[in-house]
């Protein structure tokens, strides 16, 4: 979850720490619901997806809309809006996120490794009620993906990256990672287990679960617990 940074002034490496462990509303959501992993894979050219998010993290609730398009063959474009409240503090902190994302697969295959990588850019706009303090935060991120497929239908996904926060004149770099897997339980019914972190953080570990109720249309859910709190999130993505 992300705290104040007003209430850290004197504490900068706390502030930064914070800032750097997530934003939950600054990027694209990358992985498929419910997952934070995300896969070496795109959407096919000419195909689109519309996703809707609500999560909670600790003290912080929030929604992200995500818009996605395959322009080109193993080249896929994603746009997200995002909104969230931290009520760790009263007042509450609100952000507003708006980000955009590029996602390139070149190899990628139904059975066996898949590998590319992605960009991403997100801003988010910061409201401090109990200062009142305004401010903005920008955050660039790059990461390399790779996916492992078994002909069963289970999914090995790894990422590795590292992300720039920008806010208030000052800058802050941190590496980032995350391991995830997949697993049917039912011809449209999979399982998902994911551990992810980033420099100067513990790890996070998450369960979930995604059901198909019709073609392009999945439902999801996720529960995990890191760094001293618990957080979760429902989700629904039709591809078309």
């Amino acid at each position: 979850m992300t705290f104040p940074l007003s209430h850290f002034k004197t504490f900068p490496a706390i502030a930064w720490c914070i800032a750097l462990a997530g934003l939950n509303c600054a990027v694209p959501a990358a992985a498929e619901s419910p997952m934070h992993t995300d896969d070496a894979g795109t959407l096919a050219q000419g195909t689109m997806k519309l996703e809707a998010v609500a999560f909670r993290d600790d003290k912080t609730r929030g929604v992200d809309l995500v818009v996605g398009a395959g322009v080109l063959p193993g080249l896929e474009m994603e746009a997200v809006l995002g909104r969230a409240k931290d009520r760790q503090y009263e007042p509450a902190t609100t952000y507003r996120g708006l980000g955009f994302g590029l996602k390139w697969v070149p190899l990628q295959s139904d059975a066996g490794w898949s590998a590319g990588g992605r960009l991403d850019w997100g801003r988010t706009r910061v409201r401090d009620d109990a200062t009142p303090g305004r401010w903005t935060e920008r955050e660039f991120a790059l990461t390399a993906l790779a996916t492992y497929r078994l002909a069963s239908g289970q999914a090995l996904h790894l990422n590795a990256g590292r992300k720039v926060v920008k806010a208030q004149g000052t800058s802050q770099s941190a590496a980032t990672w995350a391991a995830g897997y997949e697993w049917p339980l039912a011809q449209q019914l999979q399982a998902t287990a994911e551990v992810y972190g980033e420099q100067r953080s513990r790890p996070d570990k998450a369960l979930g679960l995604r059901y198909e109720m019709a073609e392009g249309l999945k439902v999801s859910v996720a529960a995990g617990r890191g760094n001293s709190r618990t957080f979760g999130r429902v989700g629904m993505a039709w591809e078309f």
